[in-house]
């Protein structure tokens, strides 16, 4: 897994803080901003959290890229519909040979990881035996009617790939680009950085979280999961590791 924060709202807290003054002031944005010093925006940013009140972190955004993640993942991060998701298509990129993400608990067996890695060797097969089978019969329809031959190849190597991805496994790896607003985001790392979240948007979520709180270690001070802030809202099936989980995200992550 690789997760890279390749752009983000240069002087986020400072814009956050702005936002949120210009709604109890009769200055202007930019009388403001001159008036906001590190000292004062700090101050204000953490006033702003203790109140609740979240509308003006939605000004500042982050994009990042992320590699060799699940398209299990995928289905899970796609559910955080305040975001923004260009992804890698499997319908217009052939899986020539495609990666896939192997879990902890199956990597440490040998038995399960021989199991696991014949099954997706087995699909890759099945794979490319239908992409073949696909391509030639839209080739020859298309040749048939009339497509010129290099039109006719490119467009039933699509068509084929169309179908053929459904034999691909949860496992294959993806790539993506994806933007969250910081409001989205603190609502993202709540649901994500709990030891409850599936492991491997978890380590995901861990790493974005690191990433942003080194552009804005104010605003996102008190992010992570739920129990940084208060009591766990699991109730029975809680981890019951609140101590740990406070020392790991507010004075180590």
């Amino acid at each position: 897994m690789k997760v890279e924060l390749i752009s983000y709202t240069k002087d986020a807290e400072k814009i956050v803080a702005a936002a949120a003054k210009l709604c109890y002031s009769s200055a202007s944005v930019h009388e403001i901003m001159d008036g906001l010093d590190r000292e004062k925006t700090q101050k204000f940013i953490e006033l702003l959290l203790s109140m609740g009140h979240e509308s003006p972190i939605e000004h500042v955004s982050f994009t990042f890229a992320i590699e060799g993640v699940s398209r299990s993942l995928l289905a899970q991060l796609t559910r955080h519909r305040i975001a923004s998701y260009s992804v890698k298509s499997q319908r217009y990129v052939t899986e020539g040979q495609f990666e896939y993400v192997v879990p902890p608990e199956i990597a440490a067996i040998d038995g399960a990881k021989e199991i696991y890695n014949e099954a997706m060797h087995k699909s890759q097969e099945y794979y490319n035996k239908l992409l073949d089978i696909l391509q030639e019969k839209h080739f020859n329809t298309l040749i048939a009617q009339g497509k010129p031959e290099k039109k006719a190849r490119t467009a039933a190597e699509k068509l084929a790939a169309e179908d053929a991805r459904f034999v691909l496994p949860n496992a294959c790896e993806t790539q993506l680009v994806t933007t969250f607003n910081a409001r989205s985001l603190f609502n993202f790392f709540n649901h994500r950085c709990c030891e409850r979240a599936q492991w491997e948007i978890r380590e995901m979520a861990n790493e974005m979280l690191k990433l942003v709180k080194e552009k804005a270690p104010v605003l996102f001070k008190y992010a992570g999961p739920p129990c940084l802030t208060g009591p766990c809202p699991e109730g029975v099936k809680s981890c019951g590791k609140q101590k740990e989980k406070r020392d790991l995200y507010l004075k180590n992550l």
